[in-house]
């Protein structure tokens, strides 16, 4: 059998990888709206979020069924939270806050079935829709499915790229713009010249390693062009409460301002 991961196949072919992140919204909705819109995965958030792992799952297979990638990120090192989710129907996790590669190895031991690491192997699973399946062909296409997506926050993080990105099993490496600038010394500042050198650095780390590179926490329109211009591919566009307040807010305006006209 072959488990599909439709972010993943996005990226394989070269192509963006669209995600939006979901922190405000709690129904299984919210899969549907995003894949009409255009995305190719939603980020579900247990580190910031207010979800339990029970709404993370019932998001989850809501998303597996609706052709969307359910990628679930977790507290730092919650490798007993994050393969949870994986037997719940995620098909991808962040892991944030990894600074070396001896990080990464661990990580990828707790979330890969063996041979590649040393996953429990649970029962029937959402994500090939409970069917019952020989033990080792689920294994297999489990893993290849799989996104592995580690978070590079801190300063640390981006002189160990290029090791972090050679880890085998590691799929992608996601800049935590927003911790990464106020670990610098820099809160806020998305294109200042020590971020852009961080892109720089992940960016060519990825390639020479042949992974993902990501971008998270920017969401203006020109820095976020910017980031994917230089080869970001895994591209987090913004979140459903910034999406919810900026479409209210300016329909609020519009129509206040039909009074000033009357």
């Amino acid at each position: 059998m072959e488990i599909h991961n439709r972010a993943r196949e996005r990226l394989q072919r070269g192509e963006l990888a669209l995600g939006v992140g979901i922190r405000a919204v709690r129904t299984v909705d919210i899969a549907k709206m995003m894949k009409t819109c255009g995305y190719d995965w939603i980020f579900i958030d247990l580190e910031h979020g207010p979800f339990s792992i029970e709404t993370a799952t019932s998001l989850s297979v809501a998303a597996l069924d609706t052709g969307i990638s359910p990628i679930v990120r977790v507290p730092f090192r919650q490798c007993a939270m994050a393969t949870r989710m994986l037997d719940g129907g995620a098909l991808g996790i962040v892991m944030p806050h990894v600074d070396t590669a001896e990080e990464a190895r661990d990580i990828v031991a707790h979330l890969k079935y063996p041979p590649q690491g040393h996953r429990s192997l649970a029962g029937a699973q959402a994500i090939a829709d409970f069917r019952p399946i020989k033990i080792d062909e689920f294994a297999e296409s489990a893993n290849r499915a799989l996104l592995t997506i580690l978070m590079l926050e801190t300063p640390t993080a981006i002189e160990n790229a290029a090791a972090i990105a050679a880890v085998p099993g590691v799929d992608a490496l996601l800049i935590g713009t927003n911790d990464l600038a106020a670990e610098m010394g820099i809160p806020g500042e998305f294109g200042h010249a020590r971020i852009v050198a961080a892109y720089e650095t992940v960016i060519a780390a990825c390639r020479q390693a042949s992974k993902w590179p990501g971008v998270g926490g920017v969401y203006g329109e020109d820095l976020l062009k910017r980031y994917v211009g230089m080869g970001a591919r895994l591209v987090l566009t913004g979140g459903d409460g910034g999406f919810l307040m900026e479409a209210a807010g300016a329909r609020a305006s519009l129509v206040r301002g039909w009074q000033s006209g009357m």
